[in-house]
């Protein structure tokens, strides 16, 4: 019998709000959702980099193979080092894939003001001539500008990391999705 040793918390998580089963179970919800939507045909993911990295490669391995998943990445910054996008989203890495005319799905870790999914929303449609654009987000906090059609979890507005998303550059590798604590941020 093989035993799993229960994942250890790091110092700097105040609580853990998912847990890496209950991420798992709901990424493969998601794939079975896309796998529904876009049976037969084409479905091309980006991925929002680096955040979504790991939602991303977990996304496309639980569509069903009767969706051939095109993968490629979109780097966009609005936060920098800090806790709150500064409401100025701008590209800082182009897809290497051709979009025009394609099925896209936007795959991002996180929606919080909807600032950055609706700019790059308007660039996937307008500007790259996508055919399709859907946004598909681990977690939502309930935004204004942007609402997803695939929503992994509802998040209340606090300040989040794990399985992708960071606070300058840290965090993201752990399994699970915790708060950190206030103290790590605001230099307490």
């Amino acid at each position: 019998m093989v035993m799993f040793a229960p994942t250890l918390v790091h110092r700097d998580i105040e609580r853990v709000v998912w847990t890496e089963a209950q991420i798992q179970q709901r990424v493969r919800e998601l794939g079975t959702q896309l796998s529904t939507d876009y049976a037969g045909r084409t479905l091309t993911l980006v991925g929002v980099f680096a955040g979504a990295a790991l939602f991303l490669a977990d996304l496309a391995r639980a569509v069903a193979p009767s969706v051939t998943v095109h993968l490629d990445v979109v780097g966009v910054s609005s936060y920098g080092n800090g806790t709150t996008t500064n409401g100025r989203p701008r590209i800082t890495q182009m897809p290497e894939l051709t979009i025009f005319g394609r099925d896209v799905v936007l795959v991002e870790d996180i929606i919080d003001s909807g600032a950055t999914v609706a700019f790059l929303r308007e660039q996937i449609q307008l500007v790259w001539g996508a055919r399709s654009v859907r946004v598909c987000a681990l977690l939502d906090k309930q935004p204004q500008l942007c609402r997803a059609e695939y929503v992994g979890f509802a998040c209340d507005p606090v300040f989040v990391v794990g399985y992708g998303l960071d606070y300058a550059e840290a965090y993201r590798g752990l399994p699970y999705i915790g708060v950190l604590k206030p103290s790590i941020y605001q230099g307490v």
